[in-house]
């Protein structure tokens, strides 16, 4: 198990206004979570203020954190991967352009992000939750879930990190949401509108142990 930052290059490009998404007078940080957690409309292509306001496929953007895992795990043709969490399917899709041969599925709660993912790919997306992975044991060749699990409630961590140990081989990946501190901490809880599981870095990794999880990790911080 190491720790590996793949995704800081595209987070750092967000700037963040933290009081603003606590005080807006529209969408306060309340109403805009429970619109957030219905893994919707608001939640993808929703205003600005709830989420992602407008979740589309921009050409090349997950095409470098692809190229950065498929490098650091040597993925090649014919590999098997999944990707817990998929969203519209955006990353999964740039692995085949680094990877061309590579098999991909993915799986995400959103049955809204399903049916607006890139067509390409659709016949390999579906709907479903990480704590009930509907694969065999050892089918993946590689298997990452990227802002994900920290939405889980801590009864369903402990399922969700146990099917991912379930189902992958010997490589797997899992980025999440942490703080390192009061000032990441206060960031963190004025900017999120769906994390359920708030920990430290040496928490998250108690969780691992208690799971018996062995991939790589990294963590996504809100400096």
């Amino acid at each position: 198990m190491a720790y590996i930052d793949f995704l800081s290059v595209l987070h750092k490009k967000t700037k963040r206004d933290y009081l603003a998404r606590v005080n807006d007078a529209e969408f306060p940080k309340a109403k805009a979570a429970e619109l957030a957690k219905k893994w919707d409309f608001d939640y993808w292509d929703g205003d600005r203020r709830i989420n992602y306001g407008g979740y589309r496929y921009i050409e090349g953007y997950w095409e470098k954190v692809a190229r950065a895992m498929a490098e650091h795990y040597g993925l090649k043709a014919g590999d098997k991967i999944l990707d817990i969490g998929c969203g519209k399917g955006f990353l999964l899709f740039d692995f085949t352009k680094v990877v061309p041969g590579i098999e991909v599925t993915g799986i995400d709660i959103s049955e809204y992000a399903i049916r607006n993912c890139k067509e390409e790919i659709r016949d390999r997306l579906y709907v479903g939750s990480a704590t009930d992975l509907p694969f065999p044991d050892h089918s993946f060749d590689f298997i990452f879930s990227l802002n994900t699990f920290h939405n889980l409630h801590c009864y369903d961590l402990e399922k969700a990190l146990r099917e991912m140990q379930r189902v992958g081989k010997e490589h797997k990946y899992l980025c999440v949401e942490s703080y390192r501190n009061e000032e990441e901490k206060t960031n963190l809880l004025y900017w999120q509108v769906t994390c359920e599981a708030f920990n430290t870095p040496e928490e998250w990794e108690w969780w691992f142990k208690l799971t018996g999880y062995t991939g790589d990790h990294g963590f996504i911080f809100f400096e």
